[in-house]
């Protein structure tokens, strides 16, 4: 394979939160066309390498088509996947650049995501451009041929895996009702009833306190510390029922805090199903301004999917420089140093795939 030829220049990528879309376009310029053929069937040069949604890349140029005998009197060209042990899902649009009109023209599209992969990591197309003089005279200028190739790297949102629910019967109306009640909870004034098996069925730290050696007898007031009424309604909304509340009603950013605050509350009492499901709806809210902040709650309370959802959040994407200048950034430096360190060296990581 000869040497990387010409030059490649790259728009900034961009990404979308809601499909986890990262998208750039490239642009490859072929310097001395005229000179490159006769370099042989199959022979080709590449590109520098560019990274797309946290890959790297290249441009595969054959100047006298590939190595299949069909390429004969066209050029080739294809789009590489150069990191290693990868699979990844992508669109990719090729285009030929026209340079007296300015014109970008989509040779080739894939419509549907491609895979690459270890098995087939190149996709492209054989006959790219034929070699003719009238073809040549519209896409050359001062013997340079330019090629455009916009990719589309498809990322899954990442999806906590959630236990089935243990619950068959709908308990709300036992909660709602307070018949049978033997234990009230206290928070900022405001008082619950609920139902001591009910909660130590679904909390080993509550099965502990009440029917553990040190478990009181009969019924019991508790007063709870540090936890907001609505958070508690929730919680207990969850104990009863196996699910999420309602949330409808509430503004995004309300929204996000009530789940962290029931993420907090689910570590206390040892409830692993309801925070994987605060994990799994945290994962799907982030952006650069909160996912330092979201990011010190997981590794305080040792979330280990949300933790890495968000610093691969951080590194995708060049989002890094608008993560480092917001205000959770700079509460996270200070009070959580070390989680900086993992990203530090996470980041160095990707850079030498």
């Amino acid at each position: 394979m000869a040497a990387p030829q010409g030059s490649i220049a790259m728009v900034p990528s961009r990404c979308t939160a809601e499909t986890q879309t990262s998208r750039a376009k490239v642009a490859f310029e072929i310097a001395g066309y005229s000179h490159l053929k006769g370099l042989g069937r199959g022979k080709c040069l590449h590109s520098s390498a560019f990274s797309i949604g946290g890959y790297k890349w290249c441009i595969r140029y054959y100047p006298d088509g590939s190595p299949d005998e069909a390429s004969e009197g066209y050029v080739s060209v294809f789009l590489k996947l150069l990191t290693k042990n990868a699979e990844v899902r992508a669109t990719y649009n090729l285009m030929l650049v026209e340079p007296v009109k300015g014109q970008s023209t989509v040779v080739l599209s894939s419509e549907e995501p491609q895979v690459f992969d270890r098995e087939r990591p190149s996709w492209g197309l054989r006959r790219f451009m034929k070699t003719t003089a009238e073809v040549e005279s519209v896409y050359l200028r001062n013997d340079c041929l330019v090629i455009e190739c916009e990719v589309s790297v498809i990322k899954e949102t990442l999806e906590v895996h959630v236990p089935p629910s243990r619950l068959v019967d709908n308990l709300a109306k036992l909660l709602e009702g307070k018949k049978g009640a033997d234990v009230t909870f206290k928070i900022q004034g405001e008082v619950f009833s609920a139902h001591k098996v009910l909660l130590a069925t679904q909390s080993a730290v509550f099965d502990a306190e009440f029917y553990g050696p040190m478990g009181g007898k009969g019924a019991q007031d508790i007063t709870i510390d540090g936890m907001q009424p609505a958070v508690f309604k929730s919680f207990l909304h969850f104990i009863y029922t196996d699910s999420m509340p309602s949330m409808d009603d509430l503004e995004d950013d309300d929204k996000r805090e009530m789940v962290k605050h029931l993420l907090v509350a689910a570590d206390k009492y040892a409830m692993e199903r309801m925070k994987l499901i605060c994990e799994g709806m945290l994962c799907k809210s982030l952006d650069v301004e909160n996912v330092a902040t979201i990011l010190a709650l997981a590794d305080q309370h040792n979330c280990s999917n949300l933790k890495d959802a968000c610093i691969e959040f951080m590194l995708s994407s060049n989002r890094m420089n608008d993560v480092i200048a917001s205000q959770g950034y700079v509460q996270l430096k200070r009070s959580s140093p070390d989680i900086i360190v993992d990203v530090l060296e996470r980041a160095a990581k990707s850079r030498k795939i």
